[in-house]
C-alpha cells in the first residue's frame, strides 16, 4: 500500500478526510463495544479473573500508551502519519481474532493468560498508531470545528454503540439459554464481529488524506522535545490537572461493571441496560456540549461536567440499600447524570490538548499528555484492584443517637464499607484535579454561571420541543417552561451571590437608606 503525502490539503480533501474519519469512528466503536466493556469483563470473570486481574486488564490499555514516547521519534523520522497509523492498526487488531478463538483453543486457566497477552500486544501496537493519529487529526480538522466535528463523530458512534450493546446482550443471553455448556463460545461470535469491524475501520483510515507534517527546524534531541511541553507554563498546568483527574476516574470506573455483576449480583443483560441508559443520555448531550466547547471553552465545560461526574461516582456509595427497587432507581438516576457529565468530560478533555498544543509541535505535546494520562490511568486500576480486596475488611459507621426519659432513637447517617471507600477516594482525588484545572488558561473562557444558564436554556428548549411534538397541550407545557425559567434565574443568582429583591430592600432599610 502506498500513502502519498500532499503539500497542502484542498477543501475537497478535508471534506473527504472528515467523512472517512466519521466512518472510522463507527467501525472502531463497533470493535470497542463488542470486544470491551461489560462483555470483556464478563468474559474475563468467566475465565476465572480476580479483582486484581480485572484491574490489570483495565491498566493494559493506558500503560500501553507509554509506547508513544519512542513513537514520536518514528513520526518525525518517517513523516508519513497515514502509513504509520494504518500499519499499526492492522497489526494490533489481528490479536482480536486470537481473543475470539480462546474458548476453542485453550482451557480457562491458559485462556486467561492468552487474553492478557493478546490485550498487551493489541494495545501496544494500537498506541503506536494513536501517536501518529493524534498529530494527523490536529492538522486535518479545522480549529474552529474541533468541538462540533468530534461531538458529531462521538454522537453517531455512541448511538451505534447503544444499538450494538442491546443486540449483543440479547445474543449472549440467547446463546446461554440454548448452549449452556458452551457459554464462552457466544463471546467468540461477538468478538469475531468486532474484529471484522476493526479491519474495516483500518480501510477507512487508509482513505484519509494527509498534509505534510509541519515541524520546527531545530537540532533538539527527542528527549529535549519531550521536555518542551513541561517547560510551557500553561501546558504544564494542563498536565498537572490531567494527572490527578485521570487517576481519579480510572480508580473507580473500571470496576463499575464488576460492582454490578459480582457485588450487586446483577445479570449481564441488566448491566447492559444500565449502560445503554447512560450511553443514550451521553448521545443526547454530545451536541450540546460540542456547541458549548466551540462557543465558550473546554475548561468551562470541564468545570461543570467534571464536578457532576465526580458527584455521580460518590453517589455509588448510596446504592447498597436493603430495598432492591430503591437501589435500581438510584442506579438509573446515576446513569442518567453520568451520561450528561461523561459526554462533556470526554469531549472537553480530548479537545483541550488539541487546542493548547502549538502547531508544529503537536506530536510532542500530545504525546506528553498521553504519557501522563497513561501512567495515571494505568496505575489507578492496578491500585484499585488491590484496594477493593483490602476495603472488603473495612467498615465505617457514623450513628446519631438520641436518648430521652421516654424514648431512645438511633440513626445511621453514614455507613461506608467495601466498595464505598474506593468510590469516596476517587471522588476526593477528582475534586483535587478540578482545583488544578482552575490554573489553566484557555481562550474563550467564561464564568460557570454563563454555561449553566446556557445549559438550562438548552435543556428547556429541547424538552419543550419534544413535548410539543408529542402533542402535549400548551397549558401543560407552560408549567415546565416556568420551572426552567425559575431554575435559570435562581442558579445565576446563586453563582453571582446576588440578593433577592426583598433581601436587598431589607438591607437598605437596615443601613438607613
Amino acid at each position: 500500500m502506498r500513502f502519498p503525502v500532499k503539500d497542502k490539503l484542498t477543501e475537497t480533501d478535508i471534506r473527504t478526510g472528515l467523512n472517512a474519519v466519521l466512518k472510522d469512528g463507527l467501525t472502531t466503536q463497533t470493535m470497542m463495544v463488542l470486544v470491551g466493556g461489560a462483555f470483556l469483563t464478563d468474559f474475563a470473570l468467566r475465565l476465572g479473573a480476580t479483582n486484581f486481574i480485572i484491574g490489570v486488564i483495565a491498566a493494559i490499555g493506558p500503560l500501553s500508551q507509554l509506547i508513544q514516547m519512542p513513537s514520536v521519534f518514528l513520526v518525525e523520522r518517517f513523516r508519513n502519519r497515514r502509513a504509520m497509523t494504518v500499519y499499526a492498526v492492522l497489526a494490533s487488531r489481528l490479536f482480536l481474532l486470537l481473543i475470539a478463538l480462546i474458548p476453542f483453543l485453550f482451557s480457562h486457566a491458559i485462556g486467561l493468560g492468552v487474553l492478557l497477552g493478546a490485550l498487551i500486544f493489541q494495545n501496544v501496537l494500537g498506541a503506536v498508531g494513536t501517536c501518529s493519529w493524534n498529530s494527523w487529526m490536529r492538522d486535518l480538522v479545522p480549529q474552529d470545528r474541533l468541538g462540533s466535528f468530534f461531538s458529531k463523530r462521538m454522537a453517531w458512534a455512541t448511538l451505534l454503540g447503544i444499538i450494538l450493546s442491546l443486540g449483543a446482550g440479547w445474543f449472549i443471553d440467547f446463546w446461554k439459554d440454548h448452549h449452556a455448556g458452551q457459554a464462552l463460545a457466544g463471546y467468540s461470535v461477538i468478538f469475531s464481529i468486532g474484529f471484522a469491524a476493526g479491519m474495516l475501520g483500518a480501510y477507512f483510515i487508509a482513505c484519509i488524506p494527509e498534509a505534510a507534517l509541519e515541524m520546527k527546524q531545530d537540532d533538539f534531541s527527542l528527549w529535549q522535545r519531550l521536555r518542551e511541553p513541561f517547560q510551557n507554563t500553561n501546558f504544564r498546568k494542563l498536565i498537572f490537572f490531567l494527572a490527578p483527574w485521570t487517576f481519579a476516574v480510572n480508580l473507580a470506573t473500571p470496576f463499575f461493571n464488576v460492582y454490578l455483576l459480582k457485588y450487586l449480583n446483577y445479570s449481564l443483560s441488566l448491566v447492559i441496560v444500565l449502560t445503554v441508559i447512560q450511553q443514550t443520555v451521553y448521545f443526547m448531550f454530545l451536541g450540546i456540549w460540542g456547541n458549548f466547547v466551540d462557543r465558550f471553552s473546554n475548561k468551562t465545560v470541564l468545570n461543570i461536567s467534571g464536578l457532576l461526574f465526580m458527584l455521580c461516582i460518590l453517589g455509588f456509595t448510596f446504592t447498597t440499600t436493603p430495598r432492591p427497587i430503591i437501589t435500581m432507581m438510584l442506579l438509573v438516576l446515576l446513569m442518567v447524570l453520568m451520561g450528561v457529565a461523561a459526554s462533556g468530560v470526554t469531549l472537553a478533555t480530548n479537545n483541550i490538548g488539541l487546542k493548547l498544543a502549538p502547531r508544529g509541535s503537536a506530536t510532542t505535546y500530545l504525546a506528553s499528555i498521553s504519557i501522563i494520562n497513561s501512567l495515571a490511568a494505568g496505575i489507578a486500576p492496578l491500585l484499585g484492584g488491590q484496594l477493593v480486596d483490602v476495603f472488603a475488611r473495612w467498615d465505617l459507621t457514623w450513628t446519631l443517637k438520641w436518648t430521652s426519659p421516654h424514648a431512645q432513637l438511633a440513626f445511621n447517617t453514614l455507613h461506608f464499607r467495601h466498595w464505598d471507600f474506593l468510590f469516596a477516594a476517587a471522588f476526593l482525588l477528582g475534586l483535587y484535579g478540578l482545583h488544578r484545572l482552575a490554573l489553566v488558561k484557555e481562550s474563550g473562557e467564561v464564568s460557570d454561571e454563563v454555561i449553566i444558564n446556557a445549559l438550562i436554556l438548552e435543556m428547556r428548549s429541547k424538552s419543550l420541543n419534544v413535548l410539543s411534538a408529542l402533542g402535549v397541550p400548551r397549558l401543560m407545557i407552560s408549567f415546565p417552561e416556568v420551572v426552567f425559567k425559575y431554575l435559570s434565574r435562581v442558579t445565576v443568582k446563586a453563582l453571582r451571590h446576588e440578593p433577592d429583591e426583598k433581601d436587598a430592600a431589607g438591607s437598605k432599610e437596615k443601613n438607613g437608606e
